[in-house]
Order: structure tokens, then C-alpha cells, then sequence
């Protein structure tokens, strides 16, 4: 394929099996970028143009959209649970890159934008029940999403809606619901449930402990999105007629007790539970109603939480385990069906 891509984020984790999926894909033109020194990236792919700016500046956009057709905006300051509550200005912040990208897309002609937009925008008061039934589209309003993160999210959906009403860009907004996978953060405060859980599990198994911290009463509930799943079902979107946002997730609900409990049968423990009920927690309950994307699109997630759990708890497993000589390691093990330890 001819066409240059742009994806912004790429060092990140999603990011960077984006970068990987659209050299999957064909595209062999694929310029990469993130603000992080470079060995700080999650992922460095050689056939890509990879570069360090700061897209919060107008002119560093500006600079990384030259020459391009196809934007893919990852770009963001943000984290799991703890970092979102405790970093709500840096989030908000975020707004910076969105906004300059898309003044440098109108200007320099690019032909599709994607915005990776957040379940966190959805309104607080539909997700105080650990039963919930699906965020359908509509739910976002009235608005009363997470503060600090969701807003900015919500804000950089209106302005692609209005950069593409006003000045024709071909913007496209997915609602990105838990993405999780291997080669993401599972440690240092950005992590989210999945990550956090395996690496809490791993090293109680591997330091002997017996024991694991969970924040809440475990009782809240989420749906995950596997990364495999969550990179097809972004390059889809793109590619779509769809021009209002739309959730990008699985309607396979489970209590944080529950993701424990998995992630110890893969592990093959039982562990003491120690509830930290005054740690940052989020909603009450969370789930992604797929009716849309299903009748648009036909797409669902192809990868179950068990399938996908057992992937991530191998690669997290192999980067924790050296913390600990002796005890024996999955490295490769990914896909297979046996875990050494």
C-alpha cells in the first residue's frame, strides 16, 4: 500500500501492536511516534520511521503529520485506576495533542483521522451497580464521565466530530473499554486490573507469600478487551462509514474477584485475599454494550478473558520471574500449553 500512516502513541502499548498489526496489514510506510525516550518504548519496530516529539506542541504535530494520509491518534497521558485519580490535571492535559493533531490533519490534507476515545466517558451514575447491563453509545450523555481522564476524552470526541462537520476531516472515534494484553505496563502505578493481578499473583507464588492486595472489595465488575481484538477492530473503525463514537470492547463482564480467581487457576494457587478498601477503585460496575458495532460492523471479540489472561500472565511471568533465580520460567510460552515453573 502506498498510502503513509501516522500513529501517534506508539510507543505505547496499544501503540505499538498497532505499528505491528499495520505492517501485518501492508502498509509498509508507517511513521511511529511518541514523546518517551526510546528506550522507554513498549515496543521499537525497525521498519518504521520512529521519532520522539512532544505532540502537545502545536508544532511537533505539525511536524509528524507531514506527508501523511492516515492518522491514528493514541496519544495520551494516562494509567490504570490509581494514576487516573491522582493525575486528573495531566490527563486533562492530553486535550493538547488532540487538538493540535487535528489542526495539522485539516491543514495538511489527511484523508482518515482515528481518535482513541475511553469507556471513561461514560455517566458516573449508570455504573453504580456491579450488575451492569452494556454502556450503549448514548449513555455518554447526559455527561458526567471520570473526572480529569473522562472529560478529556469526551471534549477530544466533539472536536473530531466538529473538525469533521466543519472542515471535512475524516475523523472516526472508537470507545476503547480495558485493553489488555502482552508488552504492557504491569507495574510502577499505570497498570490496569489485568497486568496488576498476574504480577501480584506471580510474586506471591514466586516470593512464597501466599498472600494478595486488592483494591476495593473485589465485588466492582469490568469487561477486557484482548490487544489482538482491540488493533482489528481500530483499523475497522477507521476504515468505516461510522461517524459517531463507538465502543470497542467485550460484553464479557467479571468482578475483580472473579479476574483473581482466574488468573489463579492459570497460576495454579490459591492465595489469602487482602481487600484495600480505601485504594482508588472506579465505578461501581462497567461493561461494554456491543449492540452497535455487532449491527454496522458484524464485529466481535475474538479472544475470550480466559484465552487472553493466560497470554499475558506467560509474557508478565517472564519478565518477573528473573527477580527470582531458581524458580523457573515460561519465556516463549505464549500459545503453548504448558507453563514451567
Amino acid at each position: 500500500m502506498s498510502k503513509k500512516v501516522l500513529v501517534c502513541g506508539a510507543g505505547g502499548f496499544i501503540g505499538g501492536h498497532l505499528v505491528e498489526y499495520l505492517r501485518k496489514q501492508g502498509f509498509g510506510d508507517i511513521r511511529a511516534i511518541d514523546r518517551k525516550p526510546f528506550d522507554e518504548w513498549y515496543q521499537i519496530h525497525d521498519y518504521a520511521e520512529s521519532d520522539i516529539l512532544d505532540l502537545q506542541h502545536r508544532d511537533a504535530c505539525y511536524q509528524a503529520m507531514r506527508d501523511v494520509d492516515i492518522v491514528y491518534n493514541l496519544a495520551a497521558d494516562m494509567g490504570g485506576m490509581g494514576f487516573i485519580e491522582n493525575n486528573k490535571a495531566l490527563c486533562m492535559l492530553s486535550v493538547l495533542i488532540n487538538t493540535h493533531l487535528l489542526e495539522a490533519a485539516k491543514d495538511e490534507g489527511v484523508g482518515r483521522f482515528f481518535y482513541a476515545s475511553s469507556a471513561c466517558v461514560y455517566n458516573a451514575s449508570k455504573q453504580d451497580e456491579v450488575d451492569n447491563p452494556g454502556l450503549a453509545e448514548a449513555d455518554a450523555y447526559p455527561a458526567m464521565p471520570e473526572d480529569g481522564y473522562g472529560w478529556e476524552k469526551l471534549f477530544s470526541e466533539r472536536m473530531c466530530r466538529h473538525f469533521r462537520e466543519d472542515f471535512g476531516i475524516e475523523a472516526r472515534v472508537a470507545r476503547f473499554h480495558n485493553v489488555y494484553g502482552p508488552h504492557g505496563t504491569f507495574e510502577g502505578g499505570r497498570e490496569k486490573a489485568p497486568a496488576a493481578i498476574c504480577r501480584k499473583v506471580i510474586d506471591a507464588k514466586l516470593s512464597g507469600s501466599g498472600e494478595i492486595e486488592i483494591w476495593g472489595d473485589g465485588e466492582q465488575t469490568r469487561s477486557f478487551m484482548y490487544i489482538d481484538d482491540c488493533t482489528k477492530g481500530t483499523h475497522d473503525i477507521l476504515n468505516s462509514d461510522i461517524l459517531d463514537p463507538i465502543n470497542l470492547g467485550s460484553e464479557e463482564m467479571v468482578s475483580i474477584n472473579g479476574l483473581v480467581d482466574i488468573v489463579e487457576d492459570i497460576a495454579g494457587v490459591t492465595l489469602k485475599r487482602n481487600y484495600k478498601l480505601d485504594a482508588p477503585k472506579g465505578v461501581r460496575g462497567r461493561n461494554s454494550d456491543n449492540t452497535m458495532i455487532r449491527e454496522l460492523m458484524g464485529w466481535e471479540p475474538s479472544v475470550s478473558l480466559r484465552e487472553g489472561m493466560e497470554k499475558t500472565y506467560r509474557w508478565i511471568y517472564d519478565q518477573v520471574a528473573d527477580r527470582y533465580p531458581g524458580r523457573g520460567t515460561v519465556r516463549a510460552a505464549v500459545g503453548s500449553e504448558t507453563l514451567v515453573s
